[in-house]
């Protein structure tokens, strides 16, 4: 058996050879070195032409920004790397393609408050900052964060919590942005304590890519704060399993010991996961940093997104190549987030063949059939065999 670590690397130093190693492990350091022009970002990738059209368009739109932990995974000569996908602008951001959206997911039509987003009934979103370690080019909220895109993020923090206290039937905040984790622990802890102090809210969530983009912000002082507010968990976003790093382990596990519930929420693009032996390489990496891969999501119907966008059919494929052949906990729910503000709706590949009141017909993972046999007088809803899709 090969040991735990056999595929976890570290990048360090890369392509700064001159950081020392307390600079390098400082996120504050990694934040002022971020790759954010044009011209840095050629002094050590070979770009194509559509790679530098790319670039020179992000002064419009989505910002551009690596961390140095980051831009050590990308491969300088490789404009098919998939660490280089997600976050190289290409031209294509500026070709709006028929269904496209500024706001995909629906949120600034259910934002009460600014900066809160309550589009679920016991669930809310709140937006705490436009900033994030580095900007993936598929962003769902691209119109918002980094500064440059076609709005401004306006939250108004006192507004929020008055409005929290009133609504009582909300027991689940989300932090997010932007990246709450870029906050510095007094802030977040002020932030995180107001919410504690509104007696029906049950249990915190933070949304975050710093793990990934910037681990050596999960520092022993940090982990500690966080624990004081538990119940709290945490959504991670890892893509590849090249982005699990030995510093990112590390500071996963941080987290985990210091009892915060990790998940990863992948989102399925082209280029990048969209194989069954990719996504089987990256969640079984995940489980093994204490991480649950959560979900999976189709790529949001973003403007300028269509070149990193696969089919559905293609995200059931490599759910079908991963249930029954993995463990359980390794297979993340597939979901499509409804545009226009549907919510999240869960995408699996046909399993029930028939049923009606007297049985159900199953199709297993090897494609065997089984009847399970219905509860007499049992509602159900007819299934006929020639409505399933076959995927």
């Amino acid at each position: 058996m090969n040991p735990p670590s056999r595929d976890f690397r570290s990048h360090t130093p890369g392509y700064w050879p001159e950081a020392t190693a307390d600079e390098w492990n400082d996120w504050r350091w990694q934040l002022r070195h971020r790759i954010t022009t044009l011209a840095k970002a050629e002094e050590h990738l070979r770009l194509t032409p559509t790679e530098r059209e790319g670039l020179l368009l992000t002064a419009h739109k989505l910002a551009f920004a690596i961390t140095p932990h980051y831009f050590n995974l990308i491969e300088a000569d490789n404009p098919d790397c998939p660490i280089r996908r997600q976050v190289i602008p290409l031209a294509g951001e500026a070709v709006i393609t028929p269904g496209e959206m500024a706001d995909p997911c629906g949120e600034d039509g259910h934002m009460p408050v600014p900066g809160l987003v309550h589009r679920y009934p016991d669930r809310v979103l709140f937006l705490v900052t436009d900033r994030c370690a580095s900007y993936c080019r598929y962003c769902t909220r691209s119109r918002v964060v980094s500064g440059v895109g076609e709005q401004e993020l306006e939250t108004d923090f006192e507004e929020i919590y008055a409005y929290l206290a009133r609504h009582t039937e909300v027991r689940d905040v989300l932090l997010s942005g932007g990246d709450a984790l870029l906050l510095s622990d007094n802030k977040l802890r002020a932030i995180l304590t107001r919410l504690r102090a509104i007696p029906h809210i049950e249990f915190l969530r933070i949304g975050s890519r710093v793990p990934i983009f910037l681990p050596q912000r999960i520092t022993p002082e940090l982990c500690a704060m966080l624990k004081e507010f538990h119940p709290l968990w945490m959504s991670v976003h890892v893509n590849h399993p090249r982005e699990l790093t030995t510093e990112v382990r590390d500071a996963l596990g941080r987290l985990a010991d210091a009892g915060i519930p990790l998940g990863n929420q992948s989102v399925l693009l082209a280029g990048v996961n969209d194989n069954p032996d990719t996504m089987r390489a990256l969640i079984h990496k995940l489980l093994r940093c204490r991480v649950r891969p959560y979900y999976l999501y189709q790529c949001d119907l973003i403007h300028g997104s269509a070149h990193l966008r696969t089919s559905v059919a293609k995200g059931l494929e490599i759910i079908e190549a991963l249930r029954g052949h993995t463990t359980g906990y390794a297979v993340p729910q597939y979901v499509i987030d409804a545009p226009g503000g549907g919510g999240k709706v869960p995408v699996s590949p046909g399993y029930v063949v028939y049923h009606d009141k007297e049985k159900v017909v199953l199709r297993n993972y090897e494609g065997r059939i089984f009847e399970y046999p219905e509860k007499p007088g049992a509602p159900s809803t007819l299934v006929r065999p020639e409505t399933i899709l076959d995927y």
